[in-house]
């Protein structure tokens, strides 16, 4: 996979791509994940890639021209099968997407700021627009590594036991269940006897329970 991550602010994002398991990922050569800093594109000498809106308000606004000149340099190196801007009004981001996007080969993510892209930038040259809540931040780069991380723990390859991502909170609409691990028993707090009895299907009918369990008690609206 190839992520293009276009921004403002390069080194904001860079750093969740420097440690644990995204930074394996790219060593072991499965993911490419390159930062892009728009101001390359910009077509003054400032580097300027925001102005005032049209029509007053507070606020600035991210130019079209850097971000198109930055677009289409791209297109002319790869085809992309998404290019997907983070919005606060987008898609709601979930692990159903997160699997889609695994399945892609080339992505581009588009991080706002200030006010947001100007408007044609949505109407022109974004695929997709994803949200990861209803709430705002200062940028899209946070927004982008969260993405980022999602889909690329997903790779086959990516994760040293690769079943791992498929129990994952979410996968089947449940979250998961309880986990334990050594010492048995702590200050008189016991592992589950079930999880200790070597038995597999009654430790996965366990699992399977608490997870319906929790789910039903903190997330009931996945289960409709």
């Amino acid at each position: 996979m190839h992520i293009d991550i276009i921004t403002t602010l390069p080194r904001l994002i860079e750093s969740p791509f420097s440690d644990s398991i995204l930074k394996r990922a790219q060593a072991k050569g499965l993911v490419t994940v390159n930062v892009i800093d728009l101001r390359q594109y910009s077509t003054n000498k400032h580097r300027t890639t925001d102005d005032y809106a049209f029509g007053g308000g507070a606020g600035m606004v991210m130019m079209i021209e850097p971000i198109d000149n930055c677009i289409t340099d791209l297109k002319s190196q790869r085809s992309y099968d998404d290019i997907i801007y983070m919005s606060p009004d987008g898609q709601r981001f979930s692990q159903a997407i997160a699997n889609e996007l695994s399945l892609k080969k080339n992505l581009i993510i588009l991080c706002g700021h200030y006010k947001g892209v100007d408007e044609r930038v949505r109407e022109h040259l974004i695929t997709r627009e994803i949200s990861i809540g209803d709430y705002v931040l200062s940028g899209g780069e946070l927004a982008a590594a969260v993405v980022s991380d999602a889909v690329i723990r997903l790779l086959p390859g990516v994760l040293s036991d690769e079943t791992s991502a498929l129990s994952d909170s979410f996968q089947d609409n449940l979250i998961a269940p309880p986990v334990y691990t050594r010492p048995a028993e702590y200050k008189g707090w016991k592992v589950p006897d079930v999880l200790l009895s070597g038995h597999s299907s009654k430790i996965e009918e366990w699992r399977h329970d608490k997870s319906l369990e929790r789910t039903r008690q903190r997330r009931p609206e996945l289960l409709q």
